[in-house]
């Protein structure tokens, strides 16, 4: 039976085979030469009538709200290289404070070692000549400081084409890359992508982008949201839409570049980059209603436990594959738990 359910009286017309009664012909004569018989001949008549039938059962008055949490399982690496392409125009000096508070969340978040991030501006004609060291394991948010404040500047905004110089024909990049590491790239800005070089179109830069360290690449997104999403955008002009085109092409994070900490998404983002063992769910699930799809087939090797909110996988899923936990909560009840790269939501 279901749990705090109402009683309710249904009614069911069920279809009843009724005798209604008898009629009779007074009579019928048959000739028989000169011999007149009566013969009185009796027929039964039956009526089918229906007879509401009440029967109580019992329904869930509040089966919940539906949610999903899904995420696609990265591949094992031998470490990763990170590159934040950061606008440097004049209306980005406001979000020094995020930016830096956000690379320390990620310092922070990276496993211990064999990481390397490196910083530089989304002008091409810059990245092409950067030329400081990445930060590595035991650095910390001084040295992060410093890389920001010592690197080109420039005031085109094209993240695309700076991502592709550096990477590209950036002579002393080639010194620390590591290509038989995973990349993660980390766009920063508060304008639209204007590339017009090398990848003029998204479909452009996300072919050439996929194609790198045998598809073990990693894309997240701090811009501008659309006017109805974003805390403080007003402008549709404004809105990121081809930076965040080429995310959801790789399932990255998006951060709304008006929020006061974007440590929640950048961790989120360093979270990513490890094969996951669990998931810790957004809301606090009715138990019960729990369900785990791999690449859309039910899947049982998990188990649950309500201490932490935490799905625990029994067997660890494959690379790319598509893992979803579906479930219902009840909003009044349930409780966030942390963002865990969760596309979906009911």
């Amino acid at each position: 039976m279901f749990g705090g359910a109402a009683k309710r009286i249904i009614a069911i017309l069920i279809s009843i085979l009724f005798v209604t009664g008898c009629t009779s012909m007074d009579y019928y004569v048959v000739g028989t030469g000169t011999e007149t018989v009566v013969e009185t001949i009796h027929e039964t008549v039956y009526e089918e009538v229906e007879v509401p039938v009440y029967i109580e059962v019992e329904v869930p008055t509040d089966p919940g709200e539906i949610w999903i949490d899904s995420f696609v399982q990265p591949q094992s690496v031998d470490g990763v290289d990170i590159l934040w392409v950061i606008d440097t125009s004049g209306s980005m000096n406001r979000y020094d404070e995020q930016l830096l508070a956000g690379i320390g969340a990620m310092l922070s978040a990276l496993p211990a070692s064999g990481w390397r991030l490196a910083m530089m501006t989304n002008d091409p004609s810059y990245a092409s000549i950067e030329s400081q060291f990445p930060l590595v394991p035991g650095d910390d948010i001084a040295d992060a400081e410093s890389m920001y404040y010592n690197m080109g500047r420039g005031h085109r905004e094209e993240g695309f084409d700076a991502s592709y110089e550096y990477l590209v024909n950036n002579t002393y990049a080639q010194t620390w890359l590591r290509y038989d590491a995973a990349l993660l790239v980390v766009f920063v800005s508060d304008e639209e992508e204007q590339s017009d070089d090398h990848f003029p179109t998204v479909d452009g830069f996300v072919s050439w982008y996929q194609g790198l360290r045998s598809g073990s690449v990693f894309l997240s997104s701090i811009v501008n949201l659309d006017p109805s999403e974003s805390l403080c955008n007003t402008s549709s002009a404004h809105t990121g839409d081809r930076y965040i085109e080429a995310t959801n092409h790789f399932a990255g994070q998006i951060v709304d570049v008006c929020s006061e900490d974007w440590s929640a998404g950048v961790v989120d983002a360093a979270s990513r980059l490890e094969p996951h063992e669990d998931i810790t769910l957004t809301h606090e699930p009715i138990e019960e209603s729990i369900r785990v799809f791999i690449n859309g087939s039910l899947n049982y090797d998990w188990t649950y436990s309500s201490s932490d909110n935490t799905i625990y996988f029994t067997v660890i899923p494959s690379a790319n594959d598509l893992v979803e936990v579906g479930y219902r909560y009840f909003p009044s009840g349930g409780s966030d738990t942390g963002d865990t790269g969760l596309d979906t939501g009911a």
